[in-house]
């Protein structure tokens, strides 16, 4: 079993910073393929960036260039620092964890899942 726990979330301005941080206990954390996902209302929740357990990332091509994953295996915690953030990236925003060394973009593959953290871009 592998807990999850995001935060970081809040309000943030268009063309700001915000770092959201998911830390991880319960298990080997090194061996997970990490993931943030983004649901908004009345929308499917959607990809947004993935890194493998050896740090090869993939990225939502709307997000690519202001989104940066990356990961801390000494504190078990991956974050995913957002920069210049638009309005149409308002949503909970979702970490998952899976044991894979690829970049998982399906969110169908994951098997443990925060609890999500909101994420408001004012214009």
């Amino acid at each position: 079993q592998v807990m999850l726990v995001e935060s970081g979330g809040g309000l943030v301005q268009a063309g700001g910073s915000l770092r959201l941080s998911c830390a991880a206990s319960g298990r080997t954390f090194s061996s997970y393929a990490m993931g943030w996902f983004r649901q908004a209302p009345g929308k499917e929740r959607e990809f947004v960036a993935a890194t493998s357990w050896s740090g090869i990332t993939s990225y939502l091509d709307s997000v690519r260039g202001r989104f940066t994953i990356s990961r801390d295996d000494a504190k078990d915690t991956v974050y995913l620092q957002m920069n210049s953030p638009k309005p149409e990236d308002t949503a909970v925003y979702y970490c998952a964890a899976v044991k894979a060394n690829v970049p998982v973009r399906s969110h169908r593959l994951y098997d443990y899942w925060g609890q999500g953290t909101q994420v408001t871009v004012s214009s």
